[in-house]
């Protein structure tokens, strides 16, 4: 038996289509129809075959619909969901792929307050650093993690479909709340990539810029290479979770400063104890071993 019946999918780029191509992959959809801003990543898409169809608008994509992806960049959420509000129909689930969650949860209040059983937001752990539907693939969520934030009103038979449609993508789906989800990845999904854009800015500013690039091997290629990801995408998030993100970069700041003082100083033995912490802890999290607290 088909999962999903009438998939909507808005936003055809990396996320979108990898979840459409995945599911179909799994033979877990019927009809996928693809909605947006912008006609023509749809058509690509259509080529391609991650999508069936392309609606015309809200009302057309909703007819019949069982499941709604939104998998756009979260500063467009609010106008999204503004834009479906009138046509959704009870018992359609919506969800989401959005990076942050309390800003998307605010913009389902202000909206989809009449339909709030009927939605899940959700945020597949996975990426890249190529965007749109040409990057797209099928095994983009297999051993990821997904986490699922539900709302207070979200009937349990929706959270179970939204968590079996990430399941047939092969991803692990775990569940949050919503201020646990920004706090964290504030930490170790937002901040890494505000600093890997900083970096890369720093020096693509300088005078020597060629010399400096000419000069990059391995270690600089690995550290920046988020910095190649979608501006716009994480324009958007570094400015709705700006605030865990700011307590972030504070803690961040605070421990550059310590590593400028020992610096400073030629304290070896400081450095050495400081590389020391982070290389076991690294080694741990990337052996899939617990990391302990570093005293």
């Amino acid at each position: 038996m088909t999962l999903i019946g009438k998939l909507v999918v808005c936003g055809v780029g990396l996320i979108g289509a990898s979840f459409a191509l995945a599911l179909r992959r799994a033979g877990a959809v019927g009809p996928i129809v693809g909605v947006g801003r912008s006609r023509e990543p749809l058509g690509r898409a259509r080529a391609l075959g991650v999508i069936d169809a392309i609606a015309d608008g809200w009302a057309d994509a909703l007819d019949g619909a069982e499941l709604v992806l939104i998998a756009a960049p979260v500063g467009q959420m609010d106008a999204i969901m503004a834009a479906m509000a009138p046509h959704l129909q009870p018992g359609t689930i919506v969800t989401d792929a959005g990076s942050t969650k309390r800003d998307v949860i605010d913009a389902v209040h202000r909206h989809l307050g009449h339909r709030l059983a009927d939605v899940v937001p959700a945020h597949p752990i996975a990426g890249a650093e190529k965007s749109g539907v040409e990057a797209a693939f099928a095994e983009l969520y297999v051993d990821r993690k997904v986490v699922l934030t539900p709302l207070p009103e979200s009937r349990p038979e929706a959270v179970a479909k939204v968590r079996a449609a990430w399941e047939a993508c092969g991803a692990g789906v775990v569940e949050m709340s919503p201020q646990d989800h920004d706090r964290v990845f504030a930490a170790v999904s937002h901040l890494p990539h505000l600093l890997a854009f900083g970096l890369v800015d720093d020096l693509a500013r300088r005078p020597n810029a060629p010399l400096l690039f000419s000069h990059a091997a391995s270690g600089f290629r690995d550290f920046t290479r988020i910095a190649g990801s979608h501006p716009e995408m994480w324009r958007d998030i570094c400015v709705a979770n700006r605030a865990a993100l700011l307590d972030e970069l504070d803690a961040y700041l605070a421990e550059l400063a310590q590593l400028r003082g020992l610096l400073a100083v030629g304290d070896g033995p400081g450095l050495e104890a400081v590389f020391e912490r982070a290389r076991r802890a690294r080694n741990a999290w990337a052996d899939g071993l617990p990391v302990q607290t570093a005293e």
